[in-house]
């Protein structure tokens, strides 16, 4: 059975309703990256950082996977398929799909700031006084700006061994993950899902951008994919 692999990212589940941190209008805007999102944000003001994440953990319990998420699920039927997403939502998993490698984390998990692999299924607000079983503050299991990805050999080796690539929904300009597609097979098909793509420096012979939508993008993919 071949191997595909989607690389996603918040475009795949823009379309449920989870906003973006590129767009306007994003989840950045109002907040200093650095004072939510790193380490040094969570040690000034844990209580800020804590909402942040507890707002966005409310709105995913709220919203549904959409065509996309389904569509890549479906793939299964026909291929071993695996992905790698930075997005930190679940929707991948509620679509379908059972191989599933968080780069940068999962929402609705939470784990110890004592010890990084005591990590605990999450889904209500987290708040400062929550403790794990050592005594010491929860915090969300989230890879914050500065951090190291430690997912990422995972990811490499997982991209490495694909017969076929998707991207899809994601920009490929934040790295470590834009260099995934580095590791891929240079004779494999590869398609790029976006509608706004950036393609500058990739020079693969057998990549096609489609400047879709993600549910419109995958649905053309998994169509031809599926001989249809």
């Amino acid at each position: 059975m071949q191997k595909i692999v989607v690389l996603t990212g918040a475009g795949v589940s823009a379309e449920s309703g989870i906003k973006t941190f590129r767009d306007a209008g994003g989840l950045w805007e109002g907040y200093d990256i650095m004072e939510v999102a790193s380490p040094q944000g969570f040690a000034s003001n844990p209580d800020l950082v804590l909402d942040f994440y507890n707002q966005r953990r409310r709105q995913l319990l709220e919203v549904v996977p959409n065509e996309a998420h389904k569509k890549i699920a479906e793939l299964e039927l026909s291929y071993d398929v695996e992905i790698i997403t930075q997005n930190i939502d679940d929707l991948h998993e509620r679509a379908g799909s059972t191989k599933v490698t968080h780069l940068h984390g999962e929402l609705l998990k939470a784990r110890s700031t004592y010890d990084e692999n005591l990590i605990i299924d999450w889904k209500k607000d987290i708040c400062v006084g929550d403790k794990c079983k050592h005594d010491s503050q929860l915090r969300p299991h989230i890879v914050w700006f500065g951090e190291a990805v430690p997912m990422i050999e995972t990811a490499i080796e997982i991209t490495a061994s694909a017969d076929i690539l998707m991207i899809v929904g994601t920009s490929m300009q934040v790295y470590p993950a834009a260099s995934l597609i580095h590791y891929a097979p240079e004779h494999i098909p590869m398609f790029f899902i976006d509608p706004k793509p950036n393609v500058d420096g990739i020079y693969l012979p057998n990549l096609e951008v489609i400047p879709e939508k993600a549910t419109v993008g995958v649905s053309i993919v998994a169509d031809r994919l599926a001989g249809r």
